[in-house]
């Protein structure tokens, strides 16, 4: 399955999504058919939290009307249907991605997944040092002299965690640096990445820039390095075809919430010979073969990194999601996010007073758009915006260092999805065009 598609390719292999399409889409979507300071609502978001078709809302809502039980921990009626739905959801998790059945583990949400691995790590030297575990945790401890890399346009949930492992172990941490359009400077990359690396971190597409990474071209250095590969697909698993097996990455993580899921449910995908060795985050019940006053065994993954009571409905709600987007074809939708983030970009470009962050218009590029207002403060633009219905996200959109180096505190950011219409991005630009004016900058 191919992971990014030119637009030709696009246009060759699946049919487009129009404005008539998107609005029978939009039917789907409770939250939209409503009036926000008098104005119909534009949702502009999603890159944030999406919002939940009714297929979702209903999938979670018969859980709890039909099944509503503990999973694995039970031989009655209820108990056996809620295992049965749970580990199902599971299954279309791992379809979704292209990873097997024992490799899709349920977190909170990425951020959750990325600690659980930072911790993981921290948890081989441990256990590596007192002989415990299999052989190859002492191939995946971290000690002084090692070093971590990230980049330098990461979201802070996939830069807090690997400083904290840096600290707790002695690693260095170190960064890819960007260019002045957003792009990663992967000549640095080539020499950053090297015989030290024992991790490489990075994002699929950035949550400010919009920009997508060549994640195979640093996948294989990172791999050529001997260093375990993690991808955040926060921004990319909603939006376009991932399969972790053919990127090669050893971990990603995703969150529902952005993916027409409730919130409080996410996945982390492992490789299985890469879980089962590693020590568990967060330990108890449902994860354990056998337990003593002493000491406990451990269950293989996944269930060695799901102690205590899952996420139950949310993980069947999650699943709902991945469905409606299989359904709708991620291929399309990519494709027509793709237009309304050139169509975004284009029109920003062309308004007095606006600096738009990554790359220019005609470049390919997510559905989203960061941007400076000059002279008025991002607050001040998203409360703007919301005057005349339209919802856009405003600050650093966790991603300081990011805007540290762009020469910025905040930004207003606008990120489409699936039920947003070109008129839509006609009713924003239009919006933004007038902000200056409004404030007298």
């Amino acid at each position: 399955m191919a992971v990014v598609s030119t637009p030709a390719t696009l246009e060759r292999a699946v049919p487009a999504m129009d404005n008539a399409e998107v609005l029978r889409i939009r039917n789907d979507f409770p939250v939209l058919d409503q009036l926000v300071n008098g104005q119909p609502l534009v949702y502009l978001d999603s890159g944030a939290t999406s919002q939940n078709p009714s297929s979702v809302i209903e999938a979670e809502q018969e859980f709890y009307e039909q099944r509503n039980a503990a999973v694995h921990r039970g031989a009655h009626h209820l108990a056996v249907e809620a295992t049965e739905a749970f580990e199902d959801a599971r299954q279309t998790m791992a379809d979704f991605i292209g990873a097997d059945y024992v490799e899709t583990i349920w977190t909170s949400n990425a951020t959750e997944g990325l600690n659980l691995l930072s911790y993981a790590l921290s948890n081989a030297g441990l256990w590596a040092a007192q002989g415990r575990g299999d052989q190859a945790l002492k191939g995946l401890a971290l000690k002084p002299g090692d070093e971590i890399v990230v980049t330098e346009m990461e979201h802070h949930a996939n830069l807090i965690p690997w400083q904290e492992l840096a600290f707790r172990t002695g690693a260095t941490l170190r960064f890819i640096p960007i260019a002045d359009d957003g792009s990663l400077r992967m000549d640095q990359a080539a020499a950053i990445i090297g015989p030290r690396t024992k991790v490489l971190a990075f994002t699929h597409a950035s949550n400010v820039l919009g920009v997508i990474n060549p994640v195979q071209e640093l996948t294989a250095l990172g791999h050529d390095a001997g260093a375990l590969v993690v991808l955040d697909a926060c921004q990319s698993a909603p939006h376009l075809p991932l399969d972790v097996k053919e990127l090669d990455v050893d971990f990603a993580v995703f969150s529902g919430h952005k993916m027409l899921a409730p919130t409080g449910i996410g996945v982390l995908y492992g490789r299985q010979e890469l879980l089962d060795i590693l020590p568990p985050f967060l330990t108890g019940g449902s994860m354990i073969t056998t337990v003593t006053m002493e000491r406990a065994e451990y269950l293989p993954a996944p269930q060695r990194f799901e102690a205590g009571t899952q996420r139950i409905s949310q993980a069947i709600a999650l699943a709902a999601a991945a469905n409606y987007l299989t359904e709708t074809g991620l291929d399309r939708i990519h494709r027509w996010e793709a237009d309304l983030g050139q169509r975004m970009v284009a029109g920003l470009e062309g308004i007095p007073g606006i600096r738009v962050l990554g790359p220019a218009a005609g470049k390919e590029r997510i559905g989203l758009a960061a941007f400076d207002v000059e002279g008025v403060h991002a607050h001040d633009v998203g409360q703007f915006l919301d005057s005349r219905g339209i919802a856009v996200r405003v600050g650093h959109h966790c991603a300081q260092p990011l805007h540290r180096r762009l020469g910025l505190t905040a930004t207003t950011r606008a990120s489409a999805y699936l039920y947003n219409t070109t008129d839509d991005v006609d009713r924003f630009l239009e919006a933004v065009a007038g902000v200056r004016a409004y404030f007298r900058a």
